[in-house]
């Protein structure tokens, strides 16, 4: 028993670490420009189908515990993370080699496209220590635990997810070729 409460406590240490670290990495980051670097405009797309991929993967990883297949579901939940780390490093490349595109849209739309797009940047700020304070709860095998904080932590990411999807549907139009 101590020794699970010393290995939640390593973890607790590590999830604080990077629930602080990865957001401030990404807004430094984010203003840093590349020079003489070829635009990544093929890019937004891509991390838009791998948010796609991620939250079909979420619901596959829902169905597979709700069978009782243990296996499956941590190898589906263990895959969602990898992407969202591919789709991290993707968004970064991206905003690091190309200005940002500005939301041409009008009227309702506007407002629509913003209040998801505020939404979905809170929310993957967010959901950082959840999906990991999840996924270190199932590891450890505190399944009762980790049950609780699912049941918070996997509506935050499918619509994390969803989110992104329709931000990149929204603004595409607008991306400078």
């Amino acid at each position: 028993m101590e020794d699970l409460a010393l290995k939640e406590r390593k973890f607790n240490r590590f999830i604080t670490i990077v629930s602080i670290v990865v957001p401030l990495v990404v807004a430094l980051l984010f203003g840093v420009k590349i020079d003489g670097v070829e635009r990544m405009g093929f890019l937004p797309p891509i991390y838009a189908a791998i948010n796609g991929l991620t939250a079909i993967l979420l619901i596959a990883a829902v169905m597979a515990i709700k069978k009782g297949d243990q296996a499956l579901h941590q190898k589906l939940m263990t895959t969602c993370i990898g992407l969202s780390l591919v789709f991290l490093v993707l968004y970064i490349i991206y905003h690091m080699t190309s200005e940002s595109t500005s939301y041409g849209g009008e009227g309702i739309s506007r407002y629509i496209y913003f209040f998801i797009l505020i939404s979905h940047i809170v929310l993957s700020i967010v959901v950082i220590p959840l999906v990991l304070k999840t996924y270190a709860k199932g590891y450890l095998g505190n399944y009762e635990s980790h049950r609780k904080f699912a049941k918070i932590t996997f509506p935050i990411w499918l619509y994390v997810a969803i989110s992104g999807v329709v931000v990149y549907l929204m603004i595409s139009p607008y991306y400078v070729n």
